[in-house]
């Protein structure tokens, strides 16, 4: 909720300020608290801290990417594309949790990492979706 609250603050009026940035920041900073936590740090303070951390980043990055598919995504296709891919999502989580949790055949922190390491790759995709972008940001910077 706090990601999700501190959203509109980054949004709000006219900034300079790009949603793909903040969004690779927010993935890139989930990622590394997985990767800390898949690395068995028994100290509560600090798992609790990152916790908080990943939640903060996760509540920003669901209304971010809402924002981005309306920015790069008709409206007319927006409904399947959402639908298109969960399916793969959801299927990857199935795979991973069953070969974890039912065949015991992946530790907790392989699956910690496997997440974190999913969340760095989802931070590149939206750097190089940056770069290939036709769309030119306004400078709000210009009268």
């Amino acid at each position: 909720m706090l990601g999700s609250t501190a959203f509109p603050w980054f949004f709000v009026g006219v900034s300079s300020l790009h949603n793909e940035g903040y969004l690779i920041t927010a993935y890139v900073v989930a990622g590394l608290s997985l990767l800390v936590i898949s690395y068995h740090y028994q100290e509560i303070g600090v798992l609790v801290m990152l916790f908080c951390v990943y939640h903060a980043c996760v509540g920003f990055i669901s209304p971010s990417l809402a924002r981005l598919r309306t920015m790069y995504v008709p409206n007319e296709l927006r409904g399947g594309m959402i639908s298109f891919s969960l399916a793969p999502a959801n299927a990857a989580v199935l795979l991973v949790l069953i070969q974890g949790g039912y065949h015991q055949n992946l530790a907790n922190a392989m699956i910690m990492a496997l997440a974190a390491l999913g969340l760095l790759a989802a931070a590149g995709c939206i750097h190089l979706l940056t770069l290939w972008s036709k769309q030119p940001h306004p400078n709000w910077r210009k009268p």
